[in-house]
C-alpha cells in the first residue's frame, strides 16, 4: 500500500514539475502598451523617444519595459540616420515562477530607415544594428544583432488607415536566427501630431511562438514651432 501511494505520488509530482517548467506564457494572449515620439528640433534633427510595457497576459503578469531614445538626422523626408540607446528590464517569468531569465540591457544601436511610396501605398525599409549589454543575475553578456523591418502602410480615408509589418531579426554570434514578428493593426490619425494603433503581433521564436495585442499611440510634436 505504501510503495502505491509513493509511486502514486511521485507520479503526481512529475506531472506536476513538467507542467510547471512548460508554462511559459506561450499560450496566452498578452499584450504591448506603446509610445512613439518623434520631435523636430531642427530642420535636419529630431529625438525619438519611446516606451513599451509588455505583459504575458491582456493585462497581468509582467514581462519587460523597454525604454528607447535616440537622435534622428534627417537626410531628406525619406532617409533618416539614428544612433540610441535603450533600457530593457525583462522579467522572463510567468506567474511568479522562479527563473534565471530575469535580465536588464543596455543596448546601444544604430539605424537607418527609407521610405518610398507606389500610388496611396507607403513603404519603409528600416535597418537596425544593436549592441545588447545584458546581465542575469550574476553574469554578464554581450551580444550582436541586426534587424530588418519592411513596414505597408494604406489610407482608408482621411483619418483611417491600415498599417502592416514583418521584422526579421538576425544574431551575429550563434544561431543566426533570432526571431520574427509579423505585425497587422488599424490606425486613426487624430490630427497631424496624434495617431492611434490597434493591431495584433506573432512573435516567432526558435523555441516558441507568441501572440500579442498591441495598443500603440504616436505623438510628434514640431519642437522647433512651440
Amino acid at each position: 500500500m505504501k510503495k502505491r501511494f509513493l509511486l502514486l505520488f511521485l507520479t503526481v509530482f512529475t506531472y506536476s514539475l513538467s507542467t510547471h517548467a512548460q508554462e511559459t506564457g506561450e499560450k496566452r494572449l498578452g499584450a504591448w502598451y506603446m509610445y512613439f515620439g518623434t520631435n523636430k528640433i531642427s530642420e535636419d534633427f529630431s529625438i525619438h523617444t519611446e516606451a513599451q510595457f509588455r505583459f504575458y497576459e491582456v493585462a497581468d503578469n509582467f514581462n519587460q519595459l523597454l525604454l528607447r531614445t535616440g537622435l534622428n538626422y534627417h537626410f531628406s523626408p525619406n532617409a533618416i540616420a539614428t544612433f540610441g540607446y535603450g533600457f530593457i528590464s525583462t522579467d522572463g517569468t510567468f506567474e511568479d515562477f522562479p527563473s534565471e531569465e530575469n535580465s536588464t540591457e543596455h543596448r546601444i544601436y544604430e539605424q537607418f530607415i527609407l521610405k518610398n511610396s507606389i500610388e496611396k501605398l507607403k513603404f519603409e525599409h528600416r535597418y537596425r544594428l544593436e549592441q545588447r549589454f545584458i546581465s542575469y543575475l550574476d553574469e554578464n553578456d554581450t551580444q550582436h544583432r541586426a534587424r530588418y523591418r519592411l513596414q505597408l502602410t494604406y489610407p482608408l480615408s482621411e483619418k483611417w488607415f491600415v498599417n502592416v509589418y514583418d521584422e526579421v531579426f538576425l544574431n551575429l554570434q550563434d544561431e543566426v536566427f533570432g526571431q520574427n514578428r509579423l505585425y497587422g493593426a488599424l490606425g486613426y490619425k487624430v490630427n497631424s501630431k496624434l495617431s492611434l494603433q490597434a493591431g495584433y503581433l506573432k512573435n516567432h521564436f526558435p523555441n516558441g511562438k507568441f501572440d500579442r495585442l498591441q495598443l500603440a499611440v504616436f505623438f510628434n510634436p514640431d519642437f522647433t514651432k512651440s
